[in-house]
C-alpha cells in the first residue's frame, strides 16, 4: 500500500535576488511555498509559478513546517520574524540563510529560543546565477536532531551542504572569511583591468594572459567580462557588498586580526556607493 505524504509547506521571507530563485527551486522540487517580501510586487511575481504570495509575514508562515529568511541584514530578519511571531508554531524549523554577521546571528538565535523555534544558522555561498541554477553552497550549523528534515530543503536549492557545527554562529563566522576572499578577488580583477587601461594597454589582454592558466577561474572570467562590456547587471550589489564588507572588517577587528586588504576593499566599495553605483553589481568596484 502506498501512503501519499502531504508536501511540506515552506515560508520564504524575502524574495529578492537570492530569495526569489530559492522560492522557485523549492516549488520545482515539490514543496508548497508561501512567499512574502517587503516590496509586495516581488513576491506576487512568483504567483504564476505556483507560489502563494502573502501581504505580511504572519500570513506567510501560518501553517508552515519550515521558515526560510533571505533578507538584507539582521534587523530586517528580526523585524520580519517579530511580525511573523503570532503565527509561528513551537518547534517550527527556521533556516536563516541571510548574511547577517556574528552579533546579529546571536540576536536571532536568542529570538528563536524565546519562541521555541529550531534555529539553523545557514548562510549561503553564491550570488544570483548560482541561486537560479540551484547551485548554492549552504554553510549550515545547528542541532543534529533535525538535520534529516532540513537536508531536502538544502538539496533543492544548493549543490552542496557543508555542515559546519552544531554550534549556531559557526557558519556565519565561516561566511565572513569566505566573503573576504570573494571581495579580494573582485577588487583584484577590477584594479588589474584599470591599471592596464591606465597604462595604455588593451585591458582584454589581461584576460588573454590569465585564461587557462593557474590564476584562471570562472569567477575571474565572469567579472572581467562584465567590466570589459561595461555591463553591471546585478548579481550581488555594491550596496550589499558594503554591508558585508563592514561585517568582515568589524568581526576581524573584534577578533584582533589585522585586515589591511579587507579594510581597503571596504573603502573602495564605499567610494563606488558614494558615486551612485549602489544598485550595480559589485564588479562596479572598477568604477571606483
Amino acid at each position: 500500500m502506498t501512503i501519499d505524504r502531504k508536501p511540506l509547506t515552506l515560508a520564504v521571507l524575502g524574495t529578492g535576488l537570492i530569495g526569489a530563485p530559492v522560492a522557485r527551486n523549492l516549488s520545482k522540487h515539490g514543496f508548497r511555498v508561501n512567499a512574502w517580501n517587503r516590496t509586495a510586487a516581488k513576491a506576487q511575481a512568483l504567483i504564476p509559478e505556483g507560489i502563494q504570495a502573502f501581504p505580511n509575514p504572519a500570513d506567510a508562515v501560518q501553517g508552515a513546517d519550515i521558515v526560510l529568511t533571505l533578507l538584507k541584514d539582521g534587523p530586517s530578519v528580526l523585524q520580519a520574524m517579530q511580525a511573523a511571531a503570532p503565527a509561528l508554531s513551537k518547534g517550527t524549523l527556521w533556516l536563516q540563510l541571510s548574511t547577517v554577521g556574528i552579533e546579529d546571528t546571536a540576536m536571532l538565535a536568542t529570538f528563536a529560543a524565546e519562541h521555541d523555534l529550531v534555529f539553523y544558522d545557514a548562510p549561503v555561498q553564491g550570488t544570483r546565477q548560482p541561486a537560479e541554477q540551484g547551485q548554492l553552497i549552504i554553510l549550515a550549523s545547528g542541532p543534529a536532531a533535525a538535520r534529516a528534515d532540513v537536508q531536502p530543503v538544502f538539496d533543492a536549492i544548493g549543490k552542496r551542504t557543508l555542515w559546519v557545527s552544531e554550534q549556531v554562529g559557526a557558519s556565519s563566522r565561516l561566511k565572513l572569511a569566505l566573503n573576504s576572499w570573494v571581495f579580494a578577488l573582485t577588487h583584484g580583477i577590477a584594479e588589474s583591468i584599470a591599471i592596464a587601461k591606465g597604462l595604455g594597454v588593451d585591458p582584454a589582454l589581461v584576460v588573454d594572459v590569465v585564461k587557462d592558466g593557474p590564476l584562471d577561474s570562472g569567477y575571474f572570467r565572469l567579472k572581467a567580462a562584465a567590466i570589459l562590456a561595461d555591463d553591471y547587471s546585478t548579481s550581488f550589489s555594491i550596496a550589499n557588498a558594503v554591508k558585508d564588507a563592514r561585517l568582515v572588517v568589524d568581526a576581524a577587528l573584534q577578533a584582533g586580526v589585522r585586515v589591511d586588504a579587507a579594510q581597503a576593499g571596504l573603502s573602495r566599495f564605499e567610494r563606488a556607493l558614494e558615486a551612485g553605483h549602489g544598485d550595480k553589481d559589485m564588479a562596479a568596484s572598477y568604477l571606483a
